[in-house]
């Protein structure tokens, strides 16, 4: 479980939040509390009390030169302890945003230097019940959804909180 002041970058997409009310109808506890769909750009971000005007200007920046991607989640992964949808539309985003700032290793670097791009439906559970999630996710595929702004979040005593909304494209 991440620490308060733990910041991430994230891509929200609307259009799957049905995938995460399955997941949640399979099981509440495989599904992470307090925020909604997303693909992660990057994650563990800077410190909450690192964040400074600068910061926000580069993620803003950053943004900014992003057009609107389309993006159409069709393909599901499931391993043990996790189920996802592959967002490859997205991998170019989290790349631009990892070689701005080099110095983080995406999720700490357990998966590489980088892991591609999901949207994660459940972890966690047995294998059983992230089978049931699997089965519940297929027939709704495809999703597509137009990514609008990377969202900087916080997690604060009160869960994650919103820190700034950088809109692609401009």
């Amino acid at each position: 479980m991440p620490e308060p002041g733990t910041t991430a970058l994230l891509i929200l997409l609307p259009a799957a939040e049905p995938v995460l009310a399955a997941a949640r109808r399979v099981d509440p506890a495989l599904v992470r509390p307090g925020l909604p769909a997303h693909v992660t750009a990057l994650y563990p971000f800077l410190p909450d009390d690192a964040l400074t005007d600068d910061v926000f200007a580069a993620v803003r920046s950053l943004a900014a030169a992003v057009p609107p991607p389309e993006v159409k989640l069709s393909e599901l992964v499931a391993a043990p302890g996790f189920v996802a949808l592959a967002a490859p539309a997205l991998q170019d985003v989290a790349d631009a945003v990892g070689a701005r700032w080099p110095e983080i290793l995406p999720y700490g670097g357990r998966f590489g230097p980088r892991p591609a791009v999901h949207l994660t439906v459940a972890m966690g559970g047995s294998a059983e019940a992230l089978e049931r999630v699997a089965q519940e996710v297929r027939p709704l595929l495809p999703l597509t959804d137009r990514a609008e702004a990377l969202r900087l979040v916080a997690l604060t005593e009160r869960g994650w909180e919103p820190r700034l909304e950088a809109p692609f494209g401009g």
